[in-house]
């Protein structure tokens, strides 16, 4: 197991469907089942053996490179086919991935770099996030620019021996994309099956590093088992999907849903639409032209951006059965009534779940769908106790989200402070998220504990607030936050959006 990680015994992972196995042994198999589309971006489409041949094209050329097992490769290239062929290849011969957000500035992405340890790094030489991540390496890494070689020696990232860059690797400092892949023509595929049959599914896969704000990212290591076991577990006992389905979604492919939901669709052969750069007129065209059978836009503001845009009215939707969203009960409401055929659950997750920790049924009824974030997955049990314990609350009171199961990260990486302060004794992770868990089973997500106000001595949820004022129809979007008061200590203070044709807009 990857350094730093809390360790279990086995009886905790013999839960829900066990359907295990690596990154490199899941594509594989699909590969060998299914010869149609896995992937459909807006600018380039792959199927099934020719992703699986294209990671292996890559795994040959990190060989070649020199990437050893265990080792980290940083990822950092533009989404598209490649995005998720690197990221089989590195699994592919025993490496670790670890995709890096293209918005972070220099401070974070110099801690991304040096903390995982990586030894190489691919990179695009231009993205939408980060028009030239050349000059960004550069400030991240003061060294780099007068290295006169691609084989690096550096003093702010030690361990790191190669950026290859796909696109323009002028720079003295820069290895090429193309050549890496030619030197791994010479690479035997006995070399990178030997390296993958060394792979066990509770290795660490991936290292997804989770956004900070006065804080450095922390590194959330994620074994083969739990992407994998994951999509299995989705595809079969939420979404009923089959190879005939098309799975869209724009999360980002840095984001533990933009990766996530490829491994749903890989369990049963279903083909990912993914946006790219999120657009919502070209994601309307591409919901449409593709035929998009399931939508995962998660969040209010992707999807409320599609249904607002000019284009949405003739659009046809009529083949979408599924719709993955969270928010607001009173918006999430709103929404399912512009598309009522579509079916939208709700669900709860994170980085360290894996993604979907729990998710809604589509034969609840709407109120259900709407208000709580459905029961776990099979094999994830979870808990609401009081926070900072593990005193179990009564249903529907209002408490910390504990879980765990085999979906469960195994630890922030060379970080063992916030590990053992993340698992208690049992193996049950605190989230630092308030919810409920009613009577049922169900899990509902309220806020983070941080965002909670103290209001005369009286607990309140932004969110509760937020959802009341949601109700009102002259209110098209609301958030509320927390203002000092001399009377109360803290008091909700609104920001909000009134529809066009509201009074309220006209007198605000």
């Amino acid at each position: 197991m990857a350094s730093d990680g809390v360790n279990f015994d086995d009886s905790y992972f013999l839960l829900g469907p066990s359907r295990a196995s690596t990154f490199a042994d899941s594509l594989d198999s699909a590969a060998s089942r299914w010869s149609h589309t896995a992937l459909a971006f807006p600018h380039e489409r792959a199927t099934y053996p020719e992703l699986a041949s294209r990671a292996d094209d890559l795994a040959r050329g990190l060989l070649a490179l020199g990437v050893g097992a265990g080792e980290k490769v940083g990822v950092l290239i533009a989404q598209g086919v490649d995005y998720f062929a690197l990221v089989f290849g590195i699994a592919k011969v025993g490496a670790v991935s670890v995709p890096i957000n293209p918005r972070f500035k220099a401070r974070e992405l110099k801690h991304v770099i040096s903390n995982s340890d990586m030894t190489a790094l691919v990179a695009s030489d231009n993205l939408l996030e980060m028009p030239d991540p050349l000059d960004m390496l550069e400030e991240a890494l003061p060294s780099l620019a007068s290295a006169m070689e691609p084989e690096l020696h550096l003093a702010e990232a030690p361990l790191l021996r190669h950026i290859v860059i796909d696109g323009d690797s002028s720079r003295d400092w820069a290895s090429d994309y193309v050549s890496m892949l030619e030197e791994g023509g010479s690479t035997s595929d006995e070399l990178v099956l030997s390296r993958n049959a060394s792979v066990a599914i509770r290795d660490t896969a991936i290292i997804m590093y989770t956004s900070g704000t006065t804080a450095n990212p922390k590194g959330v290591m994620l074994p083969h088992e739990a992407l994998v076991r994951h999509g299995f577990t989705i595809a079969e006992t939420r979404f009923e999907l089959t190879a005939d389905d098309r799975v869209w979604s724009a999360l980002p492919l840095h984001h533990i849903g933009g990766m996530a939901f490829f491994f749903t669709c890989l369990a049963a052969g279903a083909t990912y639409c993914h946006t790219a750069n999120f657009d919502p007129g070209r994601s309307i065209e591409q919901l449409q032209d593709e035929g998009c059978t399931i939508a995962i836009p998660i969040f209010e503001t992707i999807w409320l951006a599609v249904l607002n845009h000019p284009d949405f009215e003739q659009a046809d939707f009529s083949k979408l059965r599924i719709i993955d969203l969270i928010g607001v009960a009173e918006r999430l409401a709103q929404m399912q009534a512009v598309l009522p055929h579509a079916i939208q659950v709700s669900s709860y997750g994170a980085t360290e779940s894996s993604s979907w920790l729990s998710m809604g049924k589509v034969n609840e009824s709407l109120e259900v769908r709407t208000t709580t974030g459905g029961h776990p997955i099979p094999g994830i049990h979870a808990r609401v106790v009081v926070p900072d314990s593990s005193e179990d609350l009564p249903a529907g009171e209002l408490g910390e989200i504990i879980y765990r199961g085999w979906s469960v990260f195994t630890g922030y990486y060379k970080d063992p402070e916030a590990t053992a302060a993340a698992f208690d004794s049992e193996g049950w992770f605190h989230t630092g998220d308030l919810g409920t868990l009613d009577a049922e089973g169900r899990l509902t997500y309220v806020s983070r504990i941080k965002d909670m106000l103290k209001v005369g001595g009286e607990n309140v949820a932004a969110a509760e607030v937020e959802g009341h004022l949601i109700s009102h129809p002259a209110v098209f979007l609301a958030q509320v936050v927390g203002a000092p008061d001399a009377r109360y200590a803290e008091v909700p203070a609104l920001s909000s959006s009134w529809r066009r044709e509201s009074p309220l807009q006209t007198k605000n």
